[in-house]
């Protein structure tokens, strides 16, 4: 790029503040353009008045293969943020056999752990992981349900509650090759590349406020409450950026990368191509009276209402993935089934439901089915100064946070890159 030049980032989620984050590293002018009044986008951390809590308006469980969150953290001074868990441990409760146990990953790729039951899920063996070798190979994109082969038992207690989790869709419906991504850059590497790493003083603090400072200490800039309404063309460049009232000029060096939602993305774009179906993601914190132990950070839950409980102090929080069937219950109705499941998996089943707060994130992801990720657009469009961002962007990786971050970093190289 010119040295006069400027990258227009529309959106501050975590694919507008990595590919941000990368440019001014790279000594890049940046302006960032947010439509609310916080940057974030879907992994946030808010004060809640119910609870007088911070709390995170999703769950979620890095992984210490995640190269991308690594290298985010990293340049923004944040890598102490997350806790990793050592050795890499995955505890789950089967809430109809009241069945504990624990996934424990052995260090180098051979899973000699599948032979040791301690380590393993009950039922499930060396046959049943190996039937992921099946995904390395497919011809085409194939639904789970079709892809992978193996017993009930590793179905129920492994494959399902993983992809769920991943995915966003229902197991059978989705997209075999996007789980076998995470599994080559993950399981299959062995126990350092899966240990779980989770955020202890929210996601805020360690994915946004050290962005934005990172960003500002550094010359980039980010302005709130601007909307980029509409792209003015010019050729085969994008020539103006259109907010309330008035359309902003474009250098002809200028760059803009889209790191909105798809829906918005079609209404700046509208011959861009773009998963239209979204699924929900329901979560659910609950204020429990007390600290819990340190070991109790998270648990996966298995024949339940909930699936997921994650415990910060004297919180624990519920994630429901591929939530679309419960999307529409009333709130009360879904704090009293998750409590339900959380009281029995702490042990407190003689305290009345408490104050919770039900956070219902209804287009959290895109659908990630075989018959919508194949519209995932790639970070190039025809405009030689437009270029894509987004977790929903075709990265080759599933809607998460590793996929937001990568995606940035894909858009910031191909800017610099190409001029």
């Amino acid at each position: 790029m010119s040295g006069g030049a400027t990258v227009h980032v529309v959106g501050a989620g975590l694919a507008g503040l990595s590919c941000a984050v990368r440019l001014v590293g790279r000594g890049v002018k940046v302006v960032v353009y947010e439509a609310s009044s916080r940057a974030g986008g879907r992994c946030r951390s808010f004060h809640d008045r119910v609870l007088d809590r911070l709390i995170d308006n999703g769950n979620h469980i890095l992984l210490a293969g995640n190269r991308a969150v690594n290298e985010y953290l990293a340049a923004i001074g944040a890598t102490d943020a997350l806790t990793t868990i050592r050795p890499a441990c995955f505890p789950f409760l089967d809430l109809e056999s009241g069945e504990r146990w624990e996934i424990r990953p052995n260090t180098g790729r051979l899973p000699w752990w599948l032979l040791v039951p301690a380590r393993r899920p009950p039922g499930l063996g060396l046959r049943d992981l190996m039937a992921v070798r099946a995904l390395a190979t497919l011809p085409h994109r194939w639904p789970l349900g079709v892809a992978l082969h193996c017993s009930p038992a590793a179905l129920r207690r492994f494959w399902e509650p993983l992809a769920v989790a991943v995915l966003n869709t229902p197991f059978a419906e989705g997209d075999a090759r996007l789980l076998w991504e995470v599994m080559r850059e993950t399981f299959l590497r062995g126990e350092e590349a899966c240990r779980p790493r989770l955020a202890p003083h929210g996601l805020g603090a360690a994915f946004v406020a050290p962005a934005e400072a990172h960003l500002r200490a550094r010359g980039g800039e980010i302005r709130f409450a601007t909307p980029v309404r509409g792209i003015e063309f010019s050729g085969s460049r994008a020539s103006g950026l259109g907010f309330d009232g008035e359309v902003a000029a474009l250098g002809p060096a200028d760059q803009v990368i889209l790191a909105v939602p798809p829906r918005n993305a079609r209404r700046l774009l509208p011959e861009l191509q773009v998963p239209m179906r979204m699924r929900a993601i329901i979560n659910g914190h609950f204020l429990i009276g007390e600290p819990r132990p340190e070991g109790g950070r998270f648990l996966g839950l298995i024949g339940g209402f909930a699936q997921w409980v994650f415990v910060r102090g004297d919180v624990a929080s519920v994630t429901i993935s591929a939530g679309d069937a419960i999307a529409d219950l009333p709130n009360q109705e879904i704090a009293a089934r998750m409590w339900n499941d959380v009281s029995r998996a702490l042990g407190i089943t003689d305290r009345a439901l408490p104050p919770h707060r039900i956070v219902k994130e209804k287009t959290a992801t895109i659908d990630q089915t075989p018959a919508s990720v194949v519209f995932r657009p790639p970070a190039a469009t025809r405009w030689c100064n437009v270029t894509m961002a987004g977790d929903w962007t075709d990265t080759g990786l599933p809607a998460t946070v590793e996929g937001a971050i990568r995606s940035g970093f894909l858009a910031a190289d191909r800017v610099t890159t190409s001029n």
